[in-house]
């Protein structure tokens, strides 16, 4: 029997027409891509969400029909949602917030998961919404193995790792529940970062600020907390080729497969539309296929209004 490989992609919102047309390329032109591959989940969070974590916070408020229909849409397809309700600061008054529940009702049909940072949410969601499957996030930055090993043998569905632990052979191969590890393959940060965890905080806290500056007149909105990060902007996954903690597509089949590892996470919920698209068809499709799939994914986001192509003004070169 084939093994799966499968891949949990990035964004509800922004990257959902992305997302569902690739969806649509793999069922439509399944040669293009690597063998096994299988979309498993889409994660992350209908804006603004008060629980939502990670890098991602957004700008507009989705509607309940818009957050039905994607919903739906999705698991129509048989590929669970995954709320990213990873916030690390949420507090017991924050486990009432209309919006997040309303989500978590919606998607409350048997499909569907959460990812949690939060013991306090993590018990809400258990008790409250027991339909959904529980995954725990690499926002913990679990390091150790004894710690991770503990994790695994919990009521977890996934456990995503830390992306240090990223090629640790002497480490990777001690794992517990190795059908349950899911590792991010392509993360942006600096390896063995120390300012990782107060990133997260401060999305958090500016969670919190952008949902109080809805209620507000823009003389009394409160500053969004600046944050500046001194390894540089790296957004797109040729800038972090030499990064140990990438991993590559050959590793994927020749490394981690065969430790029983099938389960990788893309990171981009805030990436460039064709920065995440590269990534997608680096990991995802054959190298000999890749010109002829790039051609038609390019032509078929032209003709769906996902992309515009520029026109050439007329007049003299520069």
């Amino acid at each position: 029997m084939e093994t799966k490989v499968k891949f949990h992609l990035p964004g509800l919102r922004y990257n959902y027409p992305l997302n569902m047309f690739w969806v649509s390329l793999l069922e439509s032109y399944p040669q293009y891509f690597r063998d096994g591959i299988e979309i498993a989940s889409f994660f992350g969070t209908f804006p603004l969400s008060l629980w939502n974590g990670g890098r991602f916070i957004g700008n507009d408020q989705c509607d309940a029909a818009y957050v039905r229909n994607v919903i739906k849409t999705i698991n129509s397809k048989g590929i669970p949602v995954r709320f990213t309700f990873t916030n690390p600061l949420i507090e017991e008054e924050d486990l009432a917030d209309p919006f997040c529940n309303f989500c978590l009702k919606e998607g409350d049909n048997g499909k569907n998961e959460v990812l949690v940072f939060s013991p306090i949410l993590e018990e809400y969601i258990r008790k409250n919404f027991p339909s959904y499957k529980i995954d725990s996030t690499t926002c913990k930055e679990i390091k150790d193995l004894t710690t991770l090993n503990e994790e695994l043998d919990k009521d977890y569905k996934y456990v995503v790792l830390d992306y240090n632990l990223n090629n640790k052979w002497d480490i990777l191969e001690q794992l517990h529940h190795k059908e349950k590890v899911e590792v991010l393959v392509n993360t942006l940060c600096e390896p063995a970062c120390k300012r990782r965890g107060d990133h997260y905080k401060n999305v958090a806290k500016n969670q919190k600020i952008a949902l109080a500056n809805r209620q507000l007149p823009p003389e009394k909105r409160i500053p969004i907390i600046p944050w500046h990060c001194e390894y540089g902007d790296k957004n797109c996954l040729y800038t972090i080729q030499d990064y140990p903690t990438v991993i590559t597509p050959e590793q994927m089949y020749e490394k981690y497969l065969p430790l029983g590892i099938n389960n990788f996470k893309i990171e981009g919920r805030t990436a460039n539309l064709f920065s995440l698209l590269d990534t997608y068809c680096h990991y995802m499709l054959k190298p000999e296929k890749a010109g002829e799939a790039r051609l038609l994914i390019l032509r078929n986001l032209e003709e769906s209004g996902i992309v515009k192509v520029m026109k050439p003004r007329p007049g003299n070169w520069p």
